[in-house]
């Protein structure tokens, strides 16, 4: 099982349609907004770390208002 934590920062007056869009997006959970440089910071779950890769960069970085991600990765023991 792959764990990921995804920073996700949003452009200016993008930030509620991110959330919003964030929380329509398979495998997230405890999608937390902030008021900080990070808007959200979502914990997301996969069977490997290739399908984890795949949900950051095809469904999360696309969507529009996203301007930047950082990714920490974890596992379940």
């Amino acid at each position: 099982m792959a764990v990921g934590f995804v920073l996700i920062s949003a452009a200016p007056q993008k930030e509620h349609d991110v959330y919003n869009t964030l929380l329509k997006v398979s495998r997230s959970s405890n999608c937390t907004p902030s008021s900080a440089s990070t808007t959200s910071s979502p914990s997301f779950e996969a069977s490997d770390f290739d399908t984890l890769g795949h949900v950051i960069v095809n469904k999360i970085r696309s969507i529009d208002g996203v301007v930047d991600t950082k990714t920490l990765t974890g596992t379940k023991f």
